[in-house]
């Protein structure tokens, strides 16, 4: 049983409990499932993965956990434990990406992800208030989602990049910004919605974000493999 002051946010919880949010909890599978979709497709490609590769699926899969966490303990510490695997993943990927996109090149990825710091540091500033939930989300529009601000202005600037290049990842980064839409919207209304279905709609985020994962992990293994990999196939 939680104490009664257990965390609140979304239209599944209705009261203390650890099993309360059935549905927001066990769809975070989701991200179990693209973890180890992403050890499959490393697998399938011929080689163990690289240090990166590897931190990001541990990533991957520690998202998962520590939302399971929060959807089922409720508290601030499970917040916590909820928010942080989230922003390293993309913080990682985004670093990862840019490395690889650069050729390897370490100058040009420390600058590039100064300059990308700096952007997602001004967002952050006017979305501050959205990053941890310290009061009921209700009055809150968006119920809390412009958090992920960062994340959005981030995979639509690396489509937009990605089709300009006409890299060979553009269609992964499409499908995963298109489906980043389509499960922000699905966290926006799990409020506004729970009078007329009394589940919410956050688990579809999950399922979504999953999916969306999968597809950032495919992206980077199938179609941007380390240098080493590159030349190995071109020899």
């Amino acid at each position: 049983m939680l104490s009664a002051d257990y965390i609140d946010l979304y239209c599944e919880r209705t009261a203390p409990g650890f099993w309360n949010e059935p549905l927001n909890a066990l769809t975070n599978l989701s991200f179990i499932a693209a973890a180890l979709f992403a050890l499959y497709l490393v697998q399938q490609r011929g080689r163990h993965p690289d240090f990166a590769e590897l931190i990001l699926i541990v990533l991957a899969a520690s998202i998962g956990v520590g939302s399971f966490l929060f959807h089922t303990l409720a508290n601030a510490w499970s917040e916590v434990a909820d928010v942080i695997p989230i922003w390293t993943f993309v913080a990682f990927y985004i670093v990862t990406l840019i490395y690889r996109a650069t050729g390897e090149n370490l100058y040009r990825t420390l600058r590039d992800s100064f300059v990308a710091l700096g952007l997602t540091a001004i967002i952050f500033w006017f979305t501050s208030n959205a990053v941890l939930t310290e009061t009921d989300a209700g009055p809150d529009p968006f119920n809390g989602s412009l958090q992920y601000l960062p994340a959005v202005v981030a995979l639509l600037v690396t489509t937009m990049l990605m089709y300009i290049r006409k890299h060979p990842a553009r269609h992964y980064f499409a499908l995963a910004t298109m489906t980043f839409f389509i499960s922000l919207t699905f966290r926006t209304i799990d409020l506004i919605i729970c009078s007329y279905f009394p589940f919410g709609t956050h688990f579809m985020w999950h399922l979504l974000n999953g999916l969306m994962i999968g597809l950032l992990l495919a992206a980077l293994i199938l179609k941007m493999p380390p240098i080493r990999l590159k030349t190995r196939r071109d020899q």
